[in-house]
């Protein structure tokens, strides 16, 4: 079994190759890559997409790999591979990100990237830190993780869905703000489960084992 972590120079792919290792040779989930080579998307079993930055830089650099947009949407959509989004890997998902100019998205989950305001003027933007898991709903990947465990933010835009049964969790900070979405064999996280500690790498075994 192989999973793919794409490398389009806009992850911390140190910490999360280093995560994905771990709990793969703890799961038993066989070999994890970080790759910039379409090839290696179109044959691996599962793919993680991370993300740091702005979502106009990071979508232009994904679109920049030759082939790589092409693989992915073959892999995840046509062929439906276990996906994970991280942090702006998972706001690529939306229809458009709204950073500085509007961005189309890959609009593999309807939502639209914005800025966060939260409706306590004295919380500071970035929302950067430990917040608290709110589950909204059951899913496979978090068998085991309950509402009120820390997941690891740094950002400043977040994901208002269209369909709130794309809703899997969401943290408060001064109002909802999406921490988990997901559909079929598609899932994204906002914060890094990489940095997430326990929680994180639950998280990531519970991906690596994912059938969907």
């Amino acid at each position: 079994m192989l999973t793919v972590i794409v490398d389009y120079e806009s992850g911390n792919l140190h910490s999360a190759q280093k995560a994905f290792e771990r709990m793969a040779a703890e799961t038993g989930a066989g070999e994890v890559l970080v790759s910039a080579r379409a090839e290696d998307v179109a044959r691996a079993e599962r793919i993680v997409l991370p993300g740091d930055g702005a979502f106009p830089a990071c979508r232009r650099a994904l679109a920049a790999v030759p082939g790589m947009i092409e693989a992915l949407e073959e892999a995840v959509v046509a062929r439906g591979r276990p996906f994970l989004g991280i942090c702006v890997g998972m706001q690529m998902l939306a229809t458009r990100g709204l950073e500085y100019e509007e961005v189309p998205g890959l609009g593999w989950i309807g939502g639209d990237v914005e800025r966060i305001a939260p409706a306590d003027g004295g919380l500071k933007v970035p929302h950067m830190g430990w917040n608290d898991l709110v589950i909204d709903r059951a899913h496979p990947v978090l068998a085991g993780i309950d509402s009120g465990q820390h997941a690891y933010f740094v950002h400043s835009y977040h994901f208002r869905l269209h369909d709130p049964a794309h809703l899997v969790a969401h943290v408060d900070y001064g109002g909802p703000v999406t921490a988990i979405i997901g559909r079929d064999n598609i899932l994204g996280t906002q914060f890094h489960p990489e940095k997430s500690q326990a929680m994180g790498l639950q998280l990531i075994a519970g991906f690596l084992r994912w059938r969907p």
